[in-house]
């Protein structure tokens, strides 16, 4: 018999001789952790053989790549178990998404709580049959009769090799989730007694070795409908979304998490807190502030404005509607026009047979602020002694998002942005990029966030929906970059993500349950000035072109309001707090001692009020906590005596025979230096 052929591979970083044909699982062995590995840094499934001189990795089930097959593998049973108990089932796509996967189906009657619960027990039971995945190169032949009777994987391998240009690109995304580059693949679910195959998808993979590895740590959160392949174009299918990690503890532990979100869920807490709300008659995406909410929002915007007069910014206004040109002029059009209104057409004059006497004009609702401010800077002539010219303003915009977009104040189709844009000569950018940063930072921590790390967003350079040279684009990034890396934080690079008239740095916030979100941005533009005609008269004479430098601080005031509604539970800080005191009596004898009381913290500001209702006095209290008012002065006979009162927290903890100067004095300092 002949000696088995020798060769080397890297196996996690340590040189390895093994024989010529050798799987990762013969690599792996007793490392049940193991589920999937990297081969020369391509995702591969742990049956594979592995080539002379690679480079092997083992991928851990509680790494990212671990869990992208891990919840794979589990739309696959998903999927499985569907079919079970819909046999007329079609099968969609099922890819993994963050956090879980879903998978979308044909199906006669949409998906009912009871189903999902049937579907959960019928899961686990495959789970437990320990089944096998195994992958299976076939033909584009093989895999048509294979998938004979599921159109929609039909469709899939129809598109799989046609120029992605001339075809529908949803449907190309498509093709590239379940069948991907290069083989076609089918994955087989075998039973491991009898080798029989149970069931089988198209899909590229990998997967996990077997059903076994899910456990029991897998839940089914919801169904929806959902147009296939993401067109309202097409038809409309049924959608299970599902979750899976490593263990149990880890989907608990989620489950919590999640949970946690819901009760801090800023579209709940508007309502409870009665901030804001979104009328059906205005439309989607367009909401509307309450008293209270818009106490909020005023402070908001009355310290933010301050603060940019105070780091050299100037305050200026412009229409919420303009000419269409001028959205050509800057660029955005056409680049922008799926996420802006359809134009309105205007001031047309026709005669009295219908003929048209003057051309009408299209105009466009402001969907970007830039394109208005540059007009300022051109208004008159410009100097170097006048940079780095900063402009600001509450700019309201509309941008038409898609309804199934559209969440809450998170995501708006009209909000106001707290924009600027800063010109400047060539030196002067990368010191007004760290001005910009380190302004960006402290306003975020003034509210209360200082968990952060940065993104830096740059061109694709397979894309033709970037202007601008190669060598414009190269300097750019370059001084984003080094001003980031100068900060500290960590930099993530964000390939693709630019705008397409420069490269931008993001700030990524994570809030106080964990969750990150992109808050404000930074964008280097040497676009707009060219295409607008900007200059500005240099210290030898000469005419030159600024940079222009976009930067949003919180991205929207809406959204930002909505991040720290859910950052904080509704209960804000005082200085935010639309009602920071509420002065209790414990009998209706002391209403008139605590409206003196009271009207002393309004002399210093403080937006304070009696509960003079006749509700009992303990639910007085109660109804001052689910409002989450920061402060609640309690009085009786005692404290009416003493001249004093009794400070009751949001905690609820109490602090007993606090005399009325202390505790306005406490208020007033908490308020005025904005405590968190």
């Amino acid at each position: 018999m002949p000696e088995a052929q020798q060769m080397t591979i890297t196996v996690d970083g340590e040189p390895r001789t093994v024989t010529a044909g050798t799987t990762g699982t013969e690599l792996f062995d007793g490392h049940r952790e193991i589920v999937v590995m990297r081969v020369d840094g391509v995702l591969k499934d742990l049956d594979q053989s592995v080539p002379d001189g690679a480079v092997v990795e083992g991928v851990d089930i509680a790494s990212e790549d671990g869990l992208n097959v891990l919840r794979h593998s589990t739309a696959h049973v998903m999927a499985q178990a569907v079919q079970q108990l819909r046999p007329g089932a079609k099968l969609g796509i099922g890819p993994y998404i963050k956090d879980g996967f879903y998978f979308d189906f044909d199906v006669a009657e949409p998906f009912t709580p009871e189903d999902l619960r049937t579907l959960e027990k019928m899961m686990l039971k495959i789970v437990n049959q320990n089944q096998v995945f195994r992958r299976r190169v076939v033909t584009e032949v093989e895999a048509g009769a294979a998938m004979a009777d599921e159109p929609y994987k039909l469709v899939l391998l129809g598109v799989k090799d046609q120029d992605s240009k001339a075809h529908d690109a949803a449907a190309k995304e498509g093709a590239n989730v379940e069948v991907g580059a290069g083989e076609i693949t089918i994955y087989d679910n075998i039973d491991r007694k009898s080798g029989e195959v149970i069931w089988c998808d198209l899909c590229r993979g990998p997967h996990l070795p077997n059903t076994k590895l899910i456990s029991n740590a897998f839940a089914l959160t919801r169904s929806a409908a959902a147009y296939w392949l993401g067109s309202e174009k097409n038809v409309q299918l049924q959608r299970i979304y599902g979750t899976a990690w490593p263990t149990k503890e880890a989907l608990k532990a989620y489950q919590d998490r999640i949970a946690e979100a819901e009760r801090r869920d800023h579209r709940k807490l508007g309502a409870e807190l009665d901030l804001f709300s979104f009328p059906d008659e205005l439309g989607s995406g367009l909401p509307v502030f309450h008293p209270k909410g818009g106490i909020i929002k005023r402070e908001m915007e009355d310290y933010v404005r301050r603060r940019h007069i105070e780091e050299g910014f100037q305050y200026v206004g412009t229409p919420h509607i303009s000419k269409d040109g001028l959205f050509h002029t800057s660029g955005h059009l056409p680049y922008y026009a799926d996420t802006m209104f359809p134009p309105l057409h205007v001031d047309e004059e026709r005669d009295e047979d219908g003929n048209i006497t003057k051309p009408g004009q299209d105009y466009r609702l402001k969907a970007m602020n830039c394109p208005m401010h540059n007009l300022i800077y051109r208004s008159r002539g410009r100097s170097y002694r006048e940079l780095p010219m900063r402009l600001f303003e509450f700019g309201h915009v509309y941008r038409y998002e898609k309804s199934g977009v559209v969440h809450g104040l998170t995501r708006v189709r009209g909000f106001a942005q707290d924009d600027s844009h800063s010109y400047v000569t060539k030196e002067q950018a990368p010191g007004e990029v760290k001005h910009l940063l380190t302004f960006i930072l402290s306003l975020l921590r003034d509210f209360g966030l200082d968990d952060f790390y940065l993104e830096l967003s740059t061109r694709d350079p397979e894309s033709d929906k970037f202007i601008g040279t190669d060598e414009q684009w190269e300097e750019a990034t370059a001084v984003l970059e080094r001003v980031a890396l100068e900060t500290g934080l960590e930099l993530v690079p964000d390939p693709g993500g630019a705008a397409y008239y420069g490269p931008k740095i993001s700030v990524q916030a994570r809030d106080a349950i964990g969750r990150t979100w992109q808050m404000s941005t930074v964008q280097y533009d040497f676009n707009q000035p060219a295409r607008f005609g900007l200059e500005y008269q240099a210290a030898d004479g000469t005419r030159q072109e600024p940079v222009m430098i976009h930067a949003a601080k919180f991205g929207s005031i809406e959204r930002f309001l909505g991040v720290l509604t859910e950052h904080y539970a509704g209960a804000f800080p005082a200085w935010l707090a639309p009602v920071q005191v509420v002065a209790i009596p414990v009998a209706e004898a002391f209403n008139d001692y605590l409206y003196d009381v009271v009207d002393r913290l309004k002399k210093e500001g403080i937006r304070a009020e009696v509960d003079a209702s006749s509700d009992r006095f303990p639910k007085k209290i109660r109804t001052a906590s689910k409002e989450k008012v920061p402060f609640v002065l309690i009085a009786g006979g005692d404290d009416a005596e003493a001249g004093a009162v009794s400070f009751r927290f949001r905690d609820g903890s109490q602090d007993n025979g606090v005399p009325v100067d202390e505790a306005v004095r406490r208020i007033v300092e908490a308020v005025r230096s904005r405590a968190l």
